[in-house]
């Protein structure tokens, strides 16, 4: 049975995340600050710890650096809808906790209902993750990429894929959309599908871009609202490439990077002859959002898969990965991350399984692949 420690200075708190996780049949502990919480970490030694950021005596921050120190343990953080709360998450992810969930505001005994389906799910997913050792593979100097076709075992020395035609700047192509008869002077797009443990694994593949990457990038990061847009200003900093929330509609340009914006969907459309990228409501049917399948459907209808690169990354579940295996099935290309670095498999995993990987890749080599393929 899996075990879960939750930290949190809220008696109340501690109570009503216990009642939601002991229903789902967890063993609980509980520590009411970060203090006791890495105490209590060595000495019962969880699964997963939930981990409050704001306690008296010592912080989440604190508390979670010495928790990846003495005994490196996935953690959920429990973050407040404020700004402050979503600098202070990034800030935990980068430290190595694995996801985070909003803290209901309001009256708490009865928001924690609307959390509780997130919450089961998240600790469930972190109880399968892939611990990392802090600090980013992007810092680390670039290699040249072993690739290996999915399905080929072990590691193989492939270089990138080659005989597809590729465009750079100077090479734009104009693509007719279907039925519509008018053009956008746009080379391709990159398309990436994330989730559980995708800040932190963006955080190793976007700065390895240059500034002057030729094709625009588009993300569909499951995250709630409140959140995205302190991502990609976060994400900004880190990148030569521009980096922004779509919260209202963009033209698709090279050097820009997209970050869907949270409980919407992204979507690719054309107006006025042009690619933009947009946002729109939840589409019914999908549990997750931004959904990567509306994101890469999307696109389909608007752009020749050939001049696509579809990438899915670490996160639990299948999302994204029927629609990125019709993108190869049409004569794209496409990434998924390897297991040997994906925080939770999942959904790398099921484009494997439906063929619809052109490559398998660990993170840090997916900048250079990405370079590769466009140049």
């Amino acid at each position: 049975m899996t075990k879960v420690l939750i930290v949190d200075d809220s008696a109340l708190m501690r109570r009503l995340i216990g009642g939601v996780l002991g229903d789902a049949g967890f063993t609980i502990e509980t520590a009411r600050n970060g203090r006791e919480g890495v105490e209590r970490l060595t000495e019962w030694q969880p699964d997963v710890v939930t981990l409050d950021i704001n306690m008296p005596e010592m912080d989440g921050l604190t508390a979670l650096s010495l928790m990846m120190q003495a005994r490196p343990t996935p953690v959920v953080m429990v973050s407040s809808l404020t700004a402050k709360g979503a600098q202070a998450t990034f800030e935990a992810l980068a430290l190595g906790a694995v996801d985070f969930i909003a803290k209901p505001g309001g009256t708490i005994s009865l928001s924690v209902e609307d959390i509780a389906k997130d919450l089961i799910e998240k600790v469930r997913s972190a109880s399968k993750a892939r611990m990392r050792g802090p600090g980013t593979a992007a810092r680390r100097p670039a290699v040249e990429p072993t690739a290996r076709p999915a399905g080929s075992p072990g590691p193989a020395m492939s270089r990138p894929v080659t005989g597809l035609r590729t465009a750079t700047r100077s090479q734009e192509t104009s693509f007719k959309s279907p039925g519509a008869g008018k053009s956008s002077s746009v080379a391709g797009i990159v398309l990436i599908g994330v989730s559980t443990g995708g800040p932190r694994t963006l955080e190793d593949i976007l700065p390895q871009l240059p500034a002057d990457y030729p094709w625009p990038i588009v993300i569909a990061q499951h995250m709630p609202a409140n959140f995205t847009d302190a991502f990609a200003q976060r994400m900004s900093r880190l990148c030569a490439l521009q980096v922004r929330e779509a919260h209202t509609t963009f033209p698709l340009e090279p050097g820009n990077v997209y970050i869907g914006k949270g409980g919407h969907d992204v979507v690719i459309a054309e107006r006025l002859g042009r690619l933009v990228v947009m946002p729109k409501s939840e589409t019914p049917g999908h549990p997750w959002h931004p959904s990567v399948d509306v994101l890469v459907d999307s696109a389909l209808r608007h752009i020749d898969a050939r001049q696509l690169i579809g990438v899915q990354l670490t996160g639990m579940g299948n999302d994204g990965a029927k629609t990125m295996a019709q993108v190869k099935a049409r004569g794209g290309r496409t990434i998924a991350e390897s297991e040997e670095t994906a925080v939770v498999f999942g959904m790398p995993a099921e484009l494997i399984k439906q063929g619809g990987a052109t490559s398998v890749l660990p993170c840090h080599l997916v900048a250079r692949h990405l370079c590769g393929w466009v140049r």
